[in-house]
């Protein structure tokens, strides 16, 4: 099978880090293309790929497929041996609402706390609609450990899709300072040592000094 990977610059694209993140976890090769966003020509490149003209977009033998959860469930149907999502029923559906629940809402924690991996600073004020969106985030991820089956570290035990696409939150967790209880901090810290995780973290502070 062969997969190309287009993502956005690894120091901002929130969405980007979530596709590579679940690629990484199907063990499969793929190759990857960097478009610089934020440029004069930045949408007409992206539009060469996909019609969207956004970032992630996996090209396939099949294929662009746009948007990282699309990306993801393909991901899962292709590599059912990896087990990209958690095996049991139920924690799997929870999952997978959680993970539609991240794509569709939390804006005032995206438009207040914008992705950057070299942010390191609190947000002064924190806005009241940052607070309820950082209370709920809060209560999705205890809802997800509630839902686990499996024994581990992550959301639900193992590894899986949701951790991927929660990275970027608990990205914007650490470097807005945000002070967490300790299961929260305990799975914050994590997500940073994830091997997946670091070697993207690593790259995209390479960008600040090309």
């Amino acid at each position: 099978m062969s997969l190309h990977l287009i993502i956005g610059d690894k120091l901002l694209s929130s969405w980007s880090l979530r596709a590579a993140l679940a690629l990484e976890m199907t063990g499969a090769p793929y190759s990857e293309e960097l478009i610089k966003l934020g440029k004069p020509d930045t949408r007409e490149r992206l539009l060469k790929h996909s019609p969207t003209g956004k970032v992630p977009l996996l090209q396939t033998t099949r294929g662009t497929i746009a948007d990282s959860l699309a990306i993801a469930e393909y991901l899962a149907e292709q590599f059912p041996s990896e087990q990209l999502w958690p095996s049991d029923t139920f924690a799997r559906a929870q999952a997978r609402s959680a993970c539609a629940q991240m794509h569709s809402g939390f804006f005032a924690m995206r438009n207040h706390m914008p992705f950057n991996l070299s942010q390191d600073a609190p947000l002064n004020p924190v806005p009241p609609e940052v607070k309820v969106d950082i209370e709920r985030m809060l209560a999705l991820w205890a809802e997800c450990r509630a839902a686990a089956t499996e024994e581990g570290p992550y959301l639900f035990g193992r590894v899986s899709l949701a951790d991927a696409f929660f990275a970027p939150i608990a990205v914007r967790l650490r470097t807005y300072q945000v002070k967490l209880p300790a299961v929260d901090e305990a799975y914050v810290e994590t997500l940073y040592q994830w091997p997946a995780f670091k070697a993207w973290q690593k790259a995209g502070l390479e960008e600040l000094n090309p």
